[in-house]
């Protein structure tokens, strides 16, 4: 799950990283308020949405005026940030973050991620900042450093002592700096993150170390014990679809293809999209119901399917081990008399009760295809979509 910049900021600050001071506002009386109680004369104004690349989108203005950064509120709220990070379909922007003006020497990168190959959290660090760092790594490689964090989140002091002359900090400069370095070492172990990054992190005129920006994404699995976090869950930054799959704990993505699919296990969803492909057609999303789904579950899935125009066939591939395939055929049933599907149905159930289950469905009196293999289910559901 991702957080705003604001959100992540604040988490930032709990750990006694210096941030600047900053005020989100969602339209302009807010703004204008903020200007009276704070008096600053310039500031940079951010769209706050879920994707990186602002700046180069046009969602960053800096305003050297109250007049400026009330224009700059104006023109971005309701902005639509269109990326390759957000998707084709773009994100529109419902807040802005306002920050004073920060008069800085140098920029640098501090960021930690999920080490896969070592099981670990790993600080990544380079003296340049203000970029993508993958675009650092391809040109100028040994401008960035790597840290394993250890589980518990702390840092040994050599470590702290090597990234400050990586860095090329002295000083007093080098001591707030590895604060800040630790800060985030251990926010980000805390905050079951997977990604946490503070781009850039500058040194002021007067030789301090502040955060200008910041990205947190946490793991979804840890949402049961990241409940603050999890709080800031904002619906508005990912697809309608996505968020009213989230609603009833359907784990849905929307694709570009035709044929929708319902599938339970994420294993064999995708397994599912591959077959798909394979016979030259194309799935229209990835929707797992999980593995006791109910009739509920199964009604709102097709809700969701239904809902996507580019839907011209439905695949559902249920394998019935906590499931009952008898059960499954029931909330099919209920689910396509109340909805009236309109788009070809194929159905493959392997499993518990499964042959009670297709004789429900063949009962039914319903158009709907019964496959007995996944090959026969994806030939049928591709030839169907094509049809």
């Amino acid at each position: 799950m991702n957080v705003h910049e604001y959100q992540a900021k604040e988490i930032l600050k709990e750990y006694g990283v210096p941030v600047t001071d900053f005020a989100v506002v969602t339209n302009l009386l807010e703004a204008e308020t903020v200007l009276k109680q704070t008096g600053w004369q310039q500031a940079v104004v951010k769209v706050q949405i879920h994707a990186g690349g602002r700046g180069k989108a046009g969602g960053v203005k800096i305003a050297k005026s109250p007049k400026e950064i009330l224009d700059a509120v104006s023109k971005l709220i309701g902005l639509k940030i269109t990326n390759s990070q957000t998707g084709p379909e773009g994100i529109i922007t419902h807040q802005v973050l306002i920050t004073p003006l920060v008069d800085f020497d140098k920029e640098y990168y501090v960021g930690a991620v999920i080490d896969r190959h070592n099981a670990q959290g790993m600080l990544i660090l380079s003296p340049e900042g203000g970029m993508e760092i993958e675009e650092i790594a391809e040109k100028t490689p040994e401008k960035i450093l790597k840290i394993p964090i250890r589980h518990s989140g702390s840092l040994r002091n050599y470590q702290l002592i090597e990234i400050a002359k990586f860095m090329g900090w002295t000083g007093n400069t080098a001591e707030e700096g590895k604060k800040v370095v630790a800060a985030l070492a251990k926010a980000f172990v805390d905050t079951d993150a997977s990604l946490l990054e503070i781009n850039p992190l500058v040194k002021t005129k007067g030789g301090n170390i502040i955060a200008l920006d910041a990205k947190l994404a946490v793991d979804d699995n840890a949402g049961y014990r990241q409940t603050k976090i999890s709080a800031y869950y904002d619906a508005t930054q990912v697809p309608a679809n996505e968020a009213k799959a989230k609603e009833f704990d359907l784990a849905y993505i929307a694709l570009d293809g035709d044929i929708g699919c319902m599938v339970n296990g994420a294993g064999l969803a995708m397994a599912t999209m591959d077959i798909i492909q394979h016979y030259g057609g194309r799935p229209a999303n990835f929707l797992d119901v999980g593995g006791g789904a109910s009739q509920d579950k199964v009604a709102e899935g097709f809700k969701i399917l239904l809902s996507d125009k580019k839907v011209r066939a439905i695949l559902v591939n249920i394998f019935g081990g906590i499931m009952n395939c008898a059960t499954l055929a029931g909330g099919i049933i209920a689910a396509t008399t109340e909805l009236k599907v309109n788009v070809p149905l194929v159905v493959r159930m392997e499993g518990t009760n499964v042959e009670q289950g297709k004789k429900i469905l063949a009962d039914s009196g319903l158009n709907i295809t019964i496959a007995d293999t996944l090959e026969d289910a994806a030939k049928k559901a591709v030839a169907a979509a094509k049809g």
